[in-house]
């Protein structure tokens, strides 16, 4: 019996070091890809990056849904210094790059179980987790940035006024379009591999 359990724990272990393997190498082409993982729009850079770090967290838990918002976060980290824009220098700090990351990669699990405990349906739990999983990857980022850089962020964009309206209005821009296409991916993923995982 207890060779039984602990055959059980390593197959759980090698699917999920599996899973963080083949998001992760997802997330650092995406990364490598011009106008596909990063997306620039005006001095910021919209993303489908987060898109693996949720997938991976509904799929195999908040441990795994961590790993690959560490890859995630790291790749921007190194565009940051290796490709730099006016704003790069937020991004150079691991607080801005990979901290919230890595939390949205953990909370995007939760908001999964929560989802599902309600509404009973893997693509509108997919959906919803798509959708909040990309809001708390933006807000994470550019709350951090407010509080952070906020007046420095602004004198390099070149905006005047209040930062925390600025800042917002890009969560806005940014946010909103990168949320729709999280819940849509996310959802029709999540079906697929929760049936392949049964």
């Amino acid at each position: 019996m207890m060779n039984t359990n602990i055959s059980s724990k390593k197959k759980v272990n090698v699917r999920q070091m599996t899973i963080i393997g083949v998001l992760s190498a997802i997330s650092i082409m995406l990364s490598m890809l011009p106008m596909i993982g990063y997306i620039p729009v005006g001095p910021t850079k919209a993303t489908i990056m987060h898109i693996p770090v949720i997938i991976g967290a509904i799929v195999e838990g908040p441990v795994v849904g961590a790993a690959i918002g560490f890859i995630f976060g790291l790749t921007s980290l190194i565009k940051a210094i290796t490709e730099p824009t006016v704003v790069s220098f937020a991004f150079m700090n691991p607080l801005v790059s990979i901290l919230p990351r890595v939390l949205m990669g953990i909370l995007a699990y939760y908001v999964y179980q929560v989802a599902m405990k309600i509404t009973k349906n893997v693509y509108i739990s997919g959906l919803v987790t798509g959708a909040v999983g990309s809001l708390l990857n933006t807000i994470g980022v550019l709350g951090t940035i407010y509080v952070l850089y906020a007046q420095k962020y602004m004198h390099a964009i070149g905006r005047d006024g209040s930062a925390g309206k600025v800042i917002l209005g890009i969560a806005g821009i940014n946010g909103v379009p990168e949320a729709i296409v999280g819940a849509l991916v996310v959802s029709a993923v999540t079906i697929v591999l929760k049936k392949s995982k049964k």
